[in-house]
């Protein structure tokens, strides 16, 4: 007499736990990517944005850079020579150039380290750091950021 009970061996049962086992292993690694390459698009995205910027306001300020109240001068409106309101009026109608200041995707940060002198690596993550003599900004890292590459970066 032929008995069927129509379920699975356990032997049925571990080879698809096998299967889902060696599924999941592949899968999980590229979702850790793709949310390293996601951060790593926003930062390159955020800088750009900046440093475009900076462009704006140095060409719409007669070629004069923000100076150390970089953060409020792009997030406000702004007169000639650089004052800063937060409602438009009749001097200052320049900006405002950002809505927010970006966070650093990285460090979660949106601290701005501002200098006159040449990039020096910080000894604590940070944000940004930005260069009120020459306009430039970088990402401010204390180690070089990996990028999914492989690249090493301390600016992009």
């Amino acid at each position: 007499m032929k008995r069927s009970t129509g379920g699975f061996t356990l032997v049925e049962i571990l080879i698809v736990v096998i299967i889902l086992g060696i599924l999941a292993a592949i899968v999980i690694p590229q979702f850790t990517q793709a949310s390293s390459a996601a951060r790593e698009v926003n930062l390159k995205t955020n800088l750009k944005t900046m440093r475009n910027q900076l462009l704006l306001y140095k060409v719409q300020h007669l070629d004069v850079l923000p100076t150390s109240s970089l953060v409020t001068q792009l997030t406000q409106y702004t007169d000639l020579s650089g004052g800063t309101a937060t409602a438009r009026d009749a001097t200052h109608t320049f900006g405002p150039y950002l809505h927010a200041f970006p966070v650093n995707s990285v460090s979660n940060s949106a601290a701005v380290r501002v200098v006159t002198t040449a990039f020096a690596a910080p000894t604590t993550d940070g944000g940004w750091w930005y260069n009120s003599t020459t306009g430039e900004v970088r990402v401010d890292l204390k180690d070089s950021y990996v990028s999914t590459d492989g690249t090493k970066y301390n600016a992009f």
